[in-house]
């Protein structure tokens, strides 16, 4: 990496060290040099706002290495707006890229930029469509399922994959099959993956499906895809759903969908804040509450030579004019005999207030309530790639943010405590960089702002680094980073995409 050329360079000019010194300072060659996350700096070096309304000018980006250009998906208007950062401190902005139809996802590999682009009807199939960076010609455009939402290639350049939700229309009355789109981009192919050869299947582990008359293949919404350091396998998370699928695309086949199961919030370290209606900022309690997982967006890393998919669990219900499963716990029948103290946990200052769901929870089908489900696991995972937890964030993101910043705690609107009832902090996206032997964690907070860092090199047991955050900067939607041997300036980039303020902010990492 080039932060570290000059560091060995003058190392090796230093003649009075030993051998053995200067090997425990630099390491073998072929190695990659030892880091001290904990000292590691973030500092914003650039910035600026995209568009002018009141929000959603600004959702994912991608960066190419080749142009300079960063890419970033605004809906608002239609379009990919275009911004030269080859001086990451006064970006500049560009020709934009208008399109048929509403961008939800860029992706960048070699010159190629693929964006994930819905039907002005939403149920009806979208397209990809893919660009040259350096000429903005268009070079193709790929048919896909029912609204792509989001977009990335396999590591070597060889697939172009596309999570294709197919959400129902508002009166629940149109609902098509989430499908998986993989364009083999030397041979301009397309291959759609349906599910419904796990039709009339349960599929186990808290996998929902629940939409009304759906069968399992129109249930299932492909949110995020993640693809394995050696191309060989795609994970879809499936965020209604509480799952996960997996792909293997060299046989370009589904070959796997599994349910992540429940997190148990009557555990000390699953704590949470469940009302905002307690007149307490960060009041940590355990409850008889089971959270789904339901990722958002999930990455792959590849560390000490095993694969992890690590997710950011945001949580997410469904809410339409023709079927919605939201409801607050106060509402609720419960069970007597499962919650012997059922009006107490039902008042406000307690679990009144918490959202949950009446899809799940009824489990001997007379009419009450045995058990509470809420949306997201208000942390992140570290996954193996069949689905087995390796390491759960617990209450930590909660307990982080109320320490550092206490006033943006569940933050709802500029109100402390505001979304404690909901979701919490909505962890909502997720990305890695590799510094040296290092690995670190970037997790996005939809509602507090900002991401939090963590040092994951032992997988099991993560290391909090830092929160970076700036109150101008609202709503993080998608987090990139952008490796030192490809960025505009040799040092290791975090560019953060923020929904509601229409910011991107762009961090230099030392």
């Amino acid at each position: 990496m080039k932060n570290f050329k000059s560091i060995s360079l003058t190392l090796i000019a230093i003649t009075t060290f030993s051998c053995e010194k200067l090997e425990d300072l630099v390491g073998h060659p072929d190695e990659d040099p030892i880091v001290k996350t904990s000292e590691l700096t973030f500092t914003k070096i650039g910035g600026f706002v995209n568009g002018s309304g009141d929000e959603g000018f600004a959702e994912i980006s991608a960066y190419d290495s080749e142009t300079g250009k960063l890419f970033v998906v605004n809906p608002v208007e239609g379009e990919v707006s275009v911004w030269d950062i080859s001086q990451p401190s006064v970006p500049s902005k560009q020709t934009s890229i208008a399109l048929m139809g509403t961008p939800n996802s860029v992706a960048v590999h070699n010159g190629l930029l693929a964006i994930a682009v819905e039907n002005e009807n939403k149920q009806a199939d979208g397209t990809i469509e893919v660009y040259d960076t350096k000429t903005m010609n268009l070079v193709n455009s790929y048919p896909v399922g029912a609204l792509p939402d989001m977009v990335t290639f396999s590591p070597d350049g060889k697939y172009i994959i596309s999570a294709n939700e197919g959400e129902p229309n508002d009166d629940y009355t149109v609902d098509p099959e989430g499908s998986i789109s993989v364009i083999e981009v030397a041979e301009n192919e397309v291959n759609t993956l349906f599910f419904t050869n796990y039709n009339g299947q349960s599929i186990g582990n808290d996998f929902r499906v629940f939409g009304p008359g759906a069968t399992v293949a129109q249930d299932i919404e492909p949110e995020y895809v993640a693809v394995s350091e050696d191309s060989k396998y795609a994970y879809i998370s499936l965020q209604e759903n509480n799952g996960m699928a997996v792909v293997d695309l060299t046989a370009m086949a589904l070959i796997d969908v599994f349910g992540l199961g429940v997190k148990d919030h009557s555990l000390a370290e699953n704590s949470m804040d469940a009302s905002n209606k307690d007149d307490i900022v960060g009041n940590f309690k355990t409850w008889p509450v089971l959270g789904f997982y339901m990722p958002d967006a999930i990455t792959y890393a590849q560390i000490g030579g095993a694969g992890y998919i690590i997710s950011a669990n945001e949580g997410d219900s469904r809410d339409y004019d023709g079927y919605s499963e939201e409801e607050r716990v106060k509402d609720l029948e419960l069970d007597t005999t499962a919650f012997p103290n059922a009006d107490e946990l039902q008042a406000d200052e307690n679990l009144g207030r918490l959202k949950t769901t009446t899809a799940n929870g009824d489990t001997d089908g007379d009419g009450d309530f045995d058990k509470i489900y809420s949306y997201g696991a208000r942390s992140f995972t570290i996954w193996s790639p069949q689905g087995q937890v390796v390491y759960d964030s617990g209450d930590d993101i909660g307990r982080r943010t109320l320490e550092i910043a206490p006033a943006l705690f569940n933050n709802d609107e500029g109100e402390a405590d505001g979304r404690s009832d909901d979701k919490g902090a909505e962890p909502e996206s997720v990305t890695t960089l590799k510094i040296g032997e290092s690995t670190l964690l970037f997790v996005g907070l939809e509602r507090t702002g900002g991401a939090m860092v963590y040092d994951i090199s032992q997988p099991s047991a993560p290391e909090f680094l830092k929160w970076i955050f700036n109150t101008q900067d609202v709503a993080p939607e998608g987090l990139l980073v952008i490796p030192a041997d490809e960025s505009p300036n040799g040092e290791n980039l975090l560019v953060i995409t923020n929904e509601v303020s229409n910011t991107i902010s762009i961090y230099e990492i030392k």
